[in-house]
């Protein structure tokens, strides 16, 4: 099934490329688009996507605002945050309302399409600007330092996870099998006592040194 999309952007041609190039995509389905907030929270209500791409500041409703209302009403829907500010005044808030990842829009094509499929998945994805932020400000529990539970391989697949790249991706760099990398990754977050990727990539951020 496709992973249906709304995108939410007050710039006509951000949408229109975005669609425009999210069509080409045979597993993603573009169900609405939105040019503020306010809209944006009505049309999830309609269609019940899978995901929003959601930007920032828009008239009428914030995508901040806007977030933390359609996680109220519409939970199962992830937002994903498509900005060209990487400030904490705007990643802290967008994290604390609920998004599921924060990309900017320098972002490269097939890169944002990985990032959707990963966030359908049930990932996060922050962008490596981002992850400091997240670290100075979101507060949770750290586990003690296991790394050097880690081997050397889970070393070097932590430190990719903290670059933002994908199962495939890390495939890629290391050269091993997709199949290879979710295996460690699977192994990285028992050993460390993670509950996902963002809380791995920010343990890898402080505890590699990175």
């Amino acid at each position: 099934m496709s992973i249906k999309v709304l995108i939410v952007d007050d710039h006509h041609i951000v949408r229109r490329g975005l669609v425009f190039f999210l069509k080409t995509q045979k597993d993603i389905a573009v169900v609405g688009e939105a040019a503020n907030g306010a809209e944006a929270v009505q049309l999830v209500m309609e269609h019940q996507p899978d995901l929003v791409i959601m930007d920032l500041v828009m008239p009428v409703m914030d995508g901040i605002e806007a977030t933390k209302k359609m996680k109220e009403r519409s939970p199962k829907t992830k937002i994903l945050i498509l900005t060209s500010f990487a400030d904490q005044d705007h990643v802290i808030p967008a994290i604390r309302a609920g998004a599921s990842g924060y990309q900017l829009k320098d972002i490269e094509p097939d890169h944002l399409v990985a990032v959707i499929r990963s966030i359908h998945r049930g990932e996060s994805e922050l962008h490596t600007k981002v992850i400091p932020h997240v670290m100075n400000h979101l507060h949770y529990q750290e586990p003690a330092n296991k790394i050097e539970e880690l081997t050397k391989r889970e070393k070097e697949v932590l430190a990719e996870i903290a670059k933002g790249k994908s199962n495939k991706e890390i495939a890629a760099s290391l050269m091993i099998t997709e199949k290879t990398v979710k295996t460690h990754v699977s192994n990285i977050l028992a050993k460390l006592g993670l509950a996902d990727r963002t809380q791995a990539a920010l343990y890898a951020v402080k505890h590699l040194g990175l």
